[in-house]
C-alpha cells in the first residue's frame, strides 16, 4: 500500500496526543523523530483543520474536544498500560493500606480516573469509577500543574474552576504547586475532600503520562509519614521509567 508520508505523520501525531495528552512542539518532534520545522508545519495544519488547538498559556498542543472523542484514535494501548501498572498499584495499596487511583488528562480540560485499587482494610476509601474533576483540582491537579510548569496566571484560573470543601487561598495553592514541582509529589490534606488526605505523583513519559494518587483518611498518618509516602511513590515511579 502506498502511503503519503506527511499524512501518516499527521495521524501519528494525532494518536500520540490522544494517548499522552498535551505536548509541546519540541516533545512532539522528539517523540516522532521529526525536525522542529517539519513538525511545526504539520501541527499548524492540524490546528487550521480543527483537529488540534494550542494553549496560549502553556504553549502545549492538544486535541480539540471533537477529535478527542473520536473513536478511531483510541487504541488498546491505554488498556495495555493499565494492565502493566495494576500490579504496581496493588503492591503500593498493600504496602501503605491505601486506595490508589490512576488518572489521565482528558483533552486538556479535565482529569479522569481511569482505574483504581482499594486496600483490603475493613475501613477503606472508595472511589467512583471514571470520575472527573477540573484540571487544577485536588492533589492530582497540583502535580499535573507542577509537571506542566504552567505560570501563576494559569494556576489561578485552574484554582478558580475547582470547588474546594475546605477553604484555601490561591496564594497557598500556588505555593503548594511549586513545592510539588521541587520534591516530585503533591499533597492535599482534606482540602478538596474533607477527611481525605491524598498524595500524588506523575508517572514517567514511558507510562503515557498517567498520574498516580494515594488516599488515606486524614489524621491517620503524621506529616512525617506523609512525606515518606510521597518519597516512596517517587521511588516507585523511578522504577517504572
Amino acid at each position: 500500500m502506498c502511503k503519503v508520508r506527511s499524512v501518516s505523520q499527521a495521524f501519528a501525531i494525532l494518536r500520540l496526543l490522544s494517548e499522552r495528552g498535551p505536548l509541546s512542539l519540541s516533545n512532539v518532534a522528539r517523540l516522532q523523530g521529526l525536525s522542529a520545522s517539519s513538525c511545526l508545519a504539520i501541527l499548524r495544519t492540524l490546528v487550521a483543520e480543527g483537529a488540534l488547538e494550542r494553549c496560549a498559556a502553556s504553549k502545549l498542543y492538544r486535541l480539540t474536544p471533537e477529535w478527542s472523542a473520536a473513536g478511531p484514535l483510541s487504541t488498546d494501548r491505554m488498556q495495555r498500560m493499565i494492565d502493566r501498572l495494576r500490579p504496581t498499584m496493588q503492591k503500593i495499596s498493600k504496602t501503605y493500606e491505601a486506595t490508589i487511583g490512576l488518572w489521565k488528562e482528558v483533552a486538556g480540560q479535565r482529569l479522569k480516573l481511569v482505574t483504581h485499587v482499594e486496600s483490603g482494610a475493613p475501613m477503606r476509601i472508595q472511589m467512583a469509577s471514571e470520575q472527573r474533576q477540573p484540571l487544577g483540582g485536588g492533589v492530582v491537579g497540583r502535580i499535573l500543574s507542577a509537571v506542566q510548569g504552567v505560570d501563576d496566571d494559569v494556576l489561578a484560573l485552574r484554582f478558580a474552576e475547582t470547588r474546594w470543601e475546605r477553604p484555601i487561598s490561591v496564594d497557598r495553592y500556588i505555593q503548594e504547586v511549586k513545592l510539588a514541582r521541587e520534591r516530585g509529589f503533591a499533597v492535599d490534606d482534606g482540602i478538596l475532600h474533607a477527611g481525605i488526605c491524598s498524595v500524588a505523583v506523575a508517572l514517567p513519559a514511558s507510562c503515557s503520562d498517567f498520574l498516580l494518587s494515594l488516599s488515606v483518611f486524614a489524621g491517620s498518618r503524621s506529616d512525617e509519614e506523609i512525606g515518606r509516602i510521597g518519597r516512596g511513590l517517587v521511588e516507585w515511579c523511578g522504577k517504572l521509567g
